[in-house]
């Protein structure tokens, strides 16, 4: 493994410092760059857009650490063009673009950046949750095309949220922000998950654990926080739609695989469930090309994180991952410190 002090010491005679060399796929926040900077030699992607994977495999060649987003897949194709990476650093909590097996098989440390975006994804969760019931993106388009003439009765009206029940599909730390936050609205939980959570959490927010299609049939609103796995892969599908009611909200903010597009598409134009609110995608940055004309769906770019505070605290987090390593630390957020024990 190596250290900082390996990378910086100077050789002899007139050798120049040795640096490690780290490749990240965006520009970062300031607070970010400087970690980085100081740490090692860095080659920053600044063009607009995610970069190229063949570019990535070209400029990830020579690299000893790697900070890169979801949209880069790191895996087998990519750690054998990079014989010297010895850290991958994923600035998201999910990691499903990270082949982990893989990296441990090549002593690469992966890691990821959880816990600092709990609130914030959780806060986007409800945005979406009362923009598709409200009717407000709907509404604001047409007031925006000049359509609006005065108020009237009927005027796009929407769905209550307040005083209805609420299913979480997740119950870990977003899950229970979610949760938190419908206290305020006087909602009825109903949540499960792979195991239960304690009767302390239980209580303290009033959250009752119940089959999945119990969870369906009874809620007014879905809302998903799961991570991606095989058991995952579709859980709402065609069969899981014809189970809610007629009324319901489904809500996506964990990962777009989750959910089987096609089949929420057909769900929303034949009015099998009212709407849905969407961060996240089966193959981003494409969106299914059923659900763009469809008014009931709020679709969101992957905002779930997405506030100043939290995506810098996002890159921080990796960036300082990033340098443990090189440090010859086990990263605190490793997915497989194994690698290093290796």
């Amino acid at each position: 493994m190596y250290t900082v002090a390996s990378f910086i010491a100077i050789t002899y005679g007139r050798r120049p410092v040795t640096r490690p060399k780290i490749l990240a796929t965006h520009p970062l926040f300031p607070e970010a760059r400087k970690i980085l900077d100081a740490a090692g030699e860095v080659d920053y992607w600044n063009t607009p857009g995610a970069i190229p994977r063949d570019e990535l495999l070209k400029r990830v060649a020579d690299k000893d650490g790697l900070v890169c987003l979801l949209t880069e897949k790191v895996n087998a194709e990519l750690l054998s063009a990079a014989p010297k990476l010895k850290v991958a650093a994923t600035v998201s909590v999910g990691f499903d673009n990270i082949d982990v097996p893989a990296c441990t098989n090549r002593h690469v440390v992966a890691t990821n950046t959880p816990g600092v975006l709990d609130n914030t994804t959780a806060d986007f969760a409800w945005t979406l949750m009362l923009a598709v019931a409200r009717r407000l993106v709907e509404a604001d388009a047409w007031l925006r095309a000049g359509n609006w003439t005065g108020w009237t009765l009927d005027q796009f009206c929407g769905s209550d949220v307040w005083g209805k029940t609420l299913g979480i599909i997740g119950f870990g730390r977003i899950g229970q922000e979610v949760a938190r936050r419908s206290q305020g609205f006087s909602m009825r939980i109903l949540y499960t998950d792979s195991r239960r959570v304690s009767e302390k959490i239980e209580e303290e927010l009033r959250a009752e654990y119940v089959p999945l299609d119990r969870l369906l049939a009874e809620s007014d609103f879905v809302s998903l926080h799961v991570p991606l796995t095989p058991d995952t892969r579709h859980l709402i599908n065609a069969e899981s739609l014809r189970k809610m009611k007629r009324t319901a909200f489904l809500i996506n903010t964990s990962r777009g695989p989750v959910v089987d597009e096609a089949a929420l598409a057909a769900a929303l134009a034949n009015r099998t469930i009212a709407g849905a609110g969407l961060d996240v995608y089966e193959r981003e940055p494409q969106v299914n090309p059923a659900l763009i004309p469809l008014k009931n769906a709020v679709l969101a770019p992957h905002l779930g994180s997405s506030s100043l505070e939290t995506r810098t605290k996002m890159a921080v987090m990796a960036a300082s991952n990033v340098v443990a390593c090189f440090e010859g630390r086990v990263p605190p957020n490793a997915l497989n410190p194994e690698a290093i024990a290796r």
